[in-house]
């Protein structure tokens, strides 16, 4: 009898001359023509997650033989699916329902570059290029990443990995990506923690307490005129205790005397008066009372006058050298100071409008 040979490729049956006696149709049927139809127009369907080796047979049906392999696992390790190492071509799609990548090879094949990559949502026509199987036509494993305008980019298996070859803060040009300047693009932050302030350059430096701003818990020095407010319901400072600033002098009272209120607001002079004298108010040598206060303030001062046995007395008050009749304490004008003591006189001075004044007065007798 003879026997049946089968192709060496999709394992079609090859009868011969004599053969297959009465049963010609049904080898001709089962190992001809439905193998050829599976092989043109067949599916084998792989779901199970893991490396897997298609089954080959001859004469009969099999994984190997389909045209078309579908992947529908959904795992995420890249699998293998190992066919016959011989001429064949595979439409294969990746159609897993998460991000896995799957590898066409040969049988007997070790070399980790070999092996067509499909990875997941893609279609792939797959053939047998003499070493292993390839993927032919345009796909996304044949990307070229190009390194330009700031961008550099890695693709592995047809996934491509975007990265920039710039470091730190960038600017776009509406072409391409490049680093920003310090002081140009930007401003760059100091080092260090502390109160910030901006120069003229464009840059941010620490600002110095003391001289750029009032260090909180430290003692400061006011030279400018500050303001406090408050509100209707709330009083605008409040001092558990102050010091005020004396003057004192080894100097006698005569003449007219120059009280600058920006200097201090108790003058003593601790020498015998020689005779009455003016008082004088004003804010400071360059300076008028009737610039520094405006209309609505007032400033209150205190002169103390030391005598002899001549009860001399301040007997003149003058602002910014303009006579000015003072109101007194108990509306009586002193004629006479303290003999062998001290006069003090406290003056409140009123700014009521543009170089006007009213000055309240009182002369405390101490001896």
């Amino acid at each position: 009898m003879a026997v049946t040979n089968f192709s060496p490729l999709l394992g079609l049956a090859l009868p011969t001359t004599g053969d297959l006696s009465g049963t010609w149709g049904t080898t001709v049927n089962d190992a001809i023509t439905s193998l050829l139809d599976s092989a043109v127009a067949g599916t084998t369907t792989l779901s199970s997650d893991a490396d897997v080796t298609l089954s080959t047979t001859n004469g009969s049906s099999n994984q190997a033989r389909e045209a078309v392999i579908l992947w529908t696992a959904g795992g995420t390790a890249t699998r293998t699916i190992t066919v016959p190492a011989q001429s064949k071509t595979y439409v294969v799609v990746n159609k897993t329902s998460s991000t896995q990548s799957i590898i066409v090879k040969g049988s007997g094949t070790t070399n980790p570059n070999n092996g067509a990559t499909v990875i997941a949502g893609e279609k792939a026509l797959v053939v047998w290029n003499g070493a292993d199987f390839v993927k032919v036509g345009s796909t996304v494993s044949t990307v070229a990443i190009a390194t330009a305008n700031g961008f550099a980019g890695t693709n592995t298996n047809g996934t491509v990995t975007l990265t920039t070859t710039v470091t730190g803060i960038t600017k776009g040009n509406a072409t391409a990506l490049s680093a920003a300047v310090a002081g140009t693009d930007y401003l760059a932050p100091p080092s260090g923690t502390a109160i910030m302030k901006a120069n003229s350059g464009g840059a941010l430096a620490n600002a110095t307490p003391g001289t750029d701003y009032v260090a909180p818990g430290t003692a400061t020095t006011f030279t400018a005129q500050q303001t406090f407010n408050g509100s209707s319901s709330v009083l605008a400072a409040t001092l558990a205790n102050a010091a005020e600033t004396v003057t004192i002098s080894a100097t006698a009272a005569t003449g007219t005397i120059n009280y600058d209120v920006t200097t201090q607001s108790v003058v003593y002079y601790t020498t015998a008066a020689s005779a009455n004298w003016t008082i004088n108010f004003r804010a400071s040598s360059g300076t008028s009372l009737n610039t520094a206060l405006s209309t609505g303030q007032s400033v209150t001062v205190v002169f103390m006058a030391t005598n002899g046995a001549t009860a001399y007395y301040n007997n003149a008050i003058t602002v910014d050298g303009t006579s000015v009749t003072p109101k007194y304490q108990g509306g009586i004008a002193w004629t006479f100071g303290t003999a062998s003591g001290i006069d003090a006189y406290t003056y409140t001075i009123i700014k009521t409008g543009s170089a006007a004044f009213t000055v309240l007065a009182s002369q405390i007798r101490f001896a």
